[in-house]
């Protein structure tokens, strides 16, 4: 544990609320809108871009390598309509591997700004070449390069290298189009659970979760305890 050896761990862990404290939590009403649930949580994103300091689209985004260990990391949603949510990686990376192996996702929203939480669970498709091709012509023109560059996951022996890396793909591009990589394109989760999670004083948070059997069935909703 290096510095903190010796240290009174306990120190780091915020203490629970008291009753003070929670008798000040902001009372949020009725947020629970809209019957459904992707317009739900669009409602929800938008009110969060308004409060959240900054990426109010971040996910933790988890999946399972081939021992079944999970893994989990933060990725940007790029798109969202009832089809699903899209974000992209290089297909190369562990994430990208993970979900070529086994094509099921989970993910969650937390905006602390709001005090609210969305999570989705689902499997998980590639995108058309040309939702691929579309965004990747979007992104800055430095970002575009960086995908190239980029082994993503990787070991990597120094700053430097990658440093180099850039600068050899900069020069091989000059002022060029920059196309996109074979090894970078998107995924698309394709729900079949989503919950939110409104908080509430003395952790007797609000659940709603939505649930289908498959991607052509209705959703059925249910409220879950906290």
């Amino acid at each position: 544990m290096g510095g903190f050896r010796g240290a009174d761990m306990s120190d780091l862990i915020p203490p629970s609320p008291s009753e003070e404290a929670y008798a000040v939590d902001e009372d949020q009403g009725d947020v629970f809108t809209i019957e459904d649930p992707v317009a739900l949580f669009a409602e929800w994103l938008a009110l969060a871009r308004k409060k959240e300091p900054n990426d109010p689209n971040a996910m933790a985004l988890a999946t399972v390598d081939e021992s079944g260990m999970p893994d989990v990391r933060m990725v940007l949603l790029k798109d969202v309509d009832a089809c699903g949510l899209t974000f992209y990686t290089n297909l190369e990376s562990a994430k990208g591997r993970e979900l070529a192996a086994n094509p099921k996702a989970a993910v969650v929203f937390h905006w602390k700004s709001i005090r609210r939480q969305v999570r989705f669970r689902g499997g998980v498709e590639p995108v058309s070449d040309k939702e691929a091709d579309a965004y990747f012509a979007s992104r800055a023109r430095a970002s575009r390069i960086g995908a190239w560059a980029s082994q993503q996951s990787r070991p990597l022996e120094s700053r430097f290298a990658l440093e180099k890396a850039v600068a050899a793909k900069t020069a091989k591009f000059g002022l060029g189009e920059i196309p996109r990589p074979p090894h970078w394109s998107g995924y698309r989760i394709k729900p079949v659970q989503i919950e939110f999670w409104v908080n509430r004083p003395f952790r007797l948070h609000e659940r709603l979760l939505y649930a289908r059997e498959d991607v052509s069935s209705p959703w059925t909703k249910e409220h879950l305890y906290p």
